[in-house]
């Protein structure tokens, strides 16, 4: 599937990244690198461009909602595996629809209908329970992406990339490269271990992030970090405002955020890829710390 919205080479918003951009010559509201990513993303486009022009500044669909349009276009026109789903097809992702309480259910239907509203007379739908399904699990398994400047620029399915599970310790880090994922090791990886990247912000303190986990994933994290809550008290520290961290405290984790930063950079240069990100959030701690 190796569906985006909203990447690097399309992008809807954000005037100075539009400058020396190929445009769309119907909806004049999608953006491409070249006029080839523009070629290549037409099939995909030409479900958006006809509603685009007559939704105008109207059309406001989220981007979960247009994610799920284009995997719903992918699979009418390829119900076959695609070339990202040889280990797990987007329809083999987990829902955990079961652990869904009554606001995200009708947030989910809110969805739904946007879904409908914006793009009925382009895409042939499943029924009710089937799009529940469907949108469970792109929550559960889609990707937010984010250049090098924690710029936000959308959302991503990875089905094999989505195979991977969890870990406040992660051993590798996902990047992204066009509308490649791209997973590089940050730790020694001996044969047989197994892979574990972060699904979120590491910079929160153990409940915090447990609570994200069990909010957005439905488990509880065990990793060493989680158990041993060891770097918690910085942490927490940094995070009391009207007790401004000491000078010391605030180098230590300027020099932290620094080695980790450099760590990821260093990565992202390694010839060795595992297959197809946890660290970019420190840019922004480290940019916060800096104004202390």
């Amino acid at each position: 599937m190796g569906e985006t919205v909203k990447l690097i080479c399309k992008v809807l918003s954000d005037t100075q990244r539009k400058e020396g951009l190929s445009k769309c010559g119907r909806c004049k509201q999608a953006f491409y690198c070249n006029v080839e990513c523009q070629k290549a993303d037409w099939p995909m486009h030409k479900l958006e461009c006809s509603a685009m022009c007559v939704f105008g500044q109207n059309w406001n669909p989220s981007e979960t909602v247009r994610l799920t349009a284009r995997i719903l276009a992918k699979q009418k026109t390829h119900p076959e595996r695609t070339q990202s789903e040889k280990l797990l097809a987007v329809r083999e992702f987990e829902s955990h629809l079961d652990k869904l309480d009554n606001e995200k259910r009708e947030l989910i239907q809110n969805d739904i209908a946007a879904l409908h509203h914006f793009y009925s007379k382009h895409i042939a739908y499943p029924d009710n329970a089937a799009l529940v399904v469907l949108f469970a699990q792109v929550n559960c398994n889609g990707f937010t992406i984010e250049d090098e400047e924690l710029s936000h620029l959308g959302s991503a399915i990875f089905p094999d990339v989505a195979l991977m599970n969890h870990s406040c310790c992660p051993n590798v880090i996902v990047t992204y490269k066009g509308t490649l994922a791209e997973v590089r090791a940050v730790q020694e990886i001996e044969p047989g271990d197994e892979i574990f990247t972060s699904y979120i912000d590491l910079l929160y303190p153990t409940e915090d992030r447990n609570d994200r986990l069990r909010d957005s994933y439905f488990f509880t994290c065990d990793c060493r970090e989680c158990i041993t809550k060891e770097k918690d008290k910085d942490k927490l520290e940094i995070r009391k405002l009207s007790e401004p961290p000491s000078a010391e405290t605030v180098q230590d984790m300027i020099k932290y955020a620094r080695n980790v930063i450099e760590e990821f950079r260093r990565a992202k240069h390694y010839k060795y890829i595992l297959c197809l990100a946890f660290l970019l959030p420190l840019m922004a701690c480290f940019a916060s710390f800096k104004s202390f």
